[in-house]
């Protein structure tokens, strides 16, 4: 049985991960209108990404004989100055993101809740990857600009970052 105070974080996690998936819908969107096809594709699969990290959450809140809201979200931002913009905000998004799981497993530990502490090991690690990811393709607008055909190229290196499993409903192969 989950303590309350565990529940309540952990509901909050979730209103946090549909957010996330909400704004690379937002993301998505914006690079799709601009022609930034590769980079469609790639948050496209992110928010998908996202929103399986908030069902996560809400499997295990319920499996703990908790009971799991569902969060109301926020209209994200949606205008947006260059794709060099998007993929700040992404990275903003998701150092925002491992502050929040980090509190979880603050408050598990503190709890003593070695099983939500074990749970939430998997976010710890999937975050490391998610903000080593965009820094690196933030890196990517700093090595080779912004100026002429790099944008392209910057769409295509995107791309390429692809896992390759995403929903039909946003277009993308699989």
């Amino acid at each position: 049985m989950l303590k309350p105070s565990v529940e309540a974080i952990l509901n909050r996690q979730i209103g946090v991960e549909s957010a996330a998936s909400y704004k690379y819908l937002a993301f998505a969107s914006w690079c799709d209108v601009e022609g930034y096809s590769g980079a469609a594709k790639f948050l496209y699969e992110h928010s998908d990404e996202e929103r399986m990290h908030m069902m996560k959450l809400f499997r295990y809140i319920n499996d703990k004989g908790g009971k799991s809201v569902v969060p109301a979200i926020d209209m994200p931002h949606q205008d947006f100055k260059s794709l060099k913009e998007v993929f700040e905000s992404a990275y903003q998004n998701e150092v925002e993101v491992t502050e929040s799981i980090n509190q979880i497993a603050a408050l598990a530990l503190q709890e003593a809740d070695f099983t939500t502490y074990n749970f939430i090991q998997w976010y710890i690690n999937e975050q490391l990857e998610e903000e080593n990811l965009y820094r690196s393709i933030l890196d990517k607008f700093k090595l080779v600009g912004e100026e002429g055909n790099n944008l392209y190229f910057i769409d295509v290196e995107i791309e390429k970052l692809c896992k390759g499993s995403s929903n039909p409903a946003t277009g993308a192969e699989s």
